[in-house]
């Protein structure tokens, strides 16, 4: 499809009924929040919001409505909380609802999503997939019976991916396993840096062992991403005076390319948010978000460790 978006769009409007109900949770893609927080209820579909880890707010909304479907990423943006996929899947399919998990920060590689009883997967294959940050594309997998109910509102809606975008991404896979091998090798090493460093406060990444669920990471993860998060030990201008002395990676709102990106959301993703606005859905001032490329991890650390010097 055209874009992550088209792909999440398409599959709101397909599989959940006007008028009907639909489960997410608090982590998420802005741009889905908006969807489904603005547009959604134009067609008279309403949606409970939840904490990723919170199963029983999950079975209280599937006992209280008439739940179409479950929908989250996992690992979540930009927190990288994981989300027990099986579990839920088991529950919401006890109360005959479908499960759809984004999984674009795990990919394919590091993720079985439909393995571990999810029905849909999501993909923004701008990111990983492509893995050049050079194409928008979106992929949607889906059991046989809901292919053609997909096809035809995507036929309709008109998000379609050009013969050029779509050979890129064929030309992109064949690399999807080294690049993802490098990745996940690079964020695994400089999160554990990271963590030990005195100028950084908190950091998140499912291969730690301060992970808040690092056994189900693990359980469900053979890899943990190219994604790091991080919260620099100081305030919204000295965490940007950090990115701006960074030399290696691009400054911008993506990830999962082969160039490394840095993206400060207080003032990028969330930049029209007042800052009360922002700590609703905590993003903090010192918070970034660091996706590692495929450059060589020994000019990563210099050059990090160099922006933390700086501050």
């Amino acid at each position: 499809m055209a874009s992550g978006m088209c792909a999440s769009t398409v599959m709101f409007i397909a599989l959940v009924p006007a008028g009907g109900h639909l489960v997410t949770t608090t982590d998420c893609y802005r741009k889905t929040r908006i969807f489904i927080e603005t547009f959604l209820p134009k067609m008279g579909i309403t949606a409970t919001v939840i904490d990723p880890a919170n199963i029983g707010g999950l079975k209280s909304a599937l006992e209280k409505n008439n739940v179409t479907l479950f929908f989250t990423e996992s690992p979540t943006n930009p927190f990288l909380r994981c989300v027990d996929i099986e579990l839920v899947s088991k529950i919401c399919h006890d109360e005959g609802a479908l499960v759809c998990i984004d999984g674009t920060f795990a990919t394919p590689l590091n993720q079985k999503i439909l393995s571990l009883g999810a029905d849909i997967v999501l993909h923004s294959a701008t990111k990983h997939i492509r893995g050049h940050n050079d194409v928008l594309v979106g992929s949607i997998s889906v059991p046989e019976k809901l292919i053609s109910v997909l096809r035809t509102l995507h036929h309709v809606l008109g998000g379609v991916l050009s013969p050029n975008a779509a050979c890129m991404v064929i030309r992109g896979m064949k690399t999807l396993h080294l690049r993802i091998q490098q990745q996940n090798s690079t964020a695994q090493r400089k999160a554990e840096i990271l963590e030990s460093h005195p100028k950084i406060r908190h950091v998140y990444y499912p291969g730690l062992a301060s992970h808040p669920y690092p056994d189900l990471s693990k359980r469900e993860m053979k890899g943990f991403g190219g994604v790091v998060s991080f919260e620099v030990d100081e305030d919204l201008l000295t965490t940007a005076k950090f990115i701006d002395a960074l030399r290696i990676p691009y400054i911008a709102p993506s990830f999962g390319g082969c160039e490394s990106i840095v993206d400060q959301l207080a003032i990028m993703s969330y930049w029209e948010f007042s800052q009360s606005d922002r700590a609703k859905y905590v993003i903090l001032d010192n918070f970034a978000r660091f996706s590692f490329g495929v450059e060589d991890f020994d000019d990563l650390k210099i050059n990090i460790l160099q922006a933390l010097e700086a501050i």
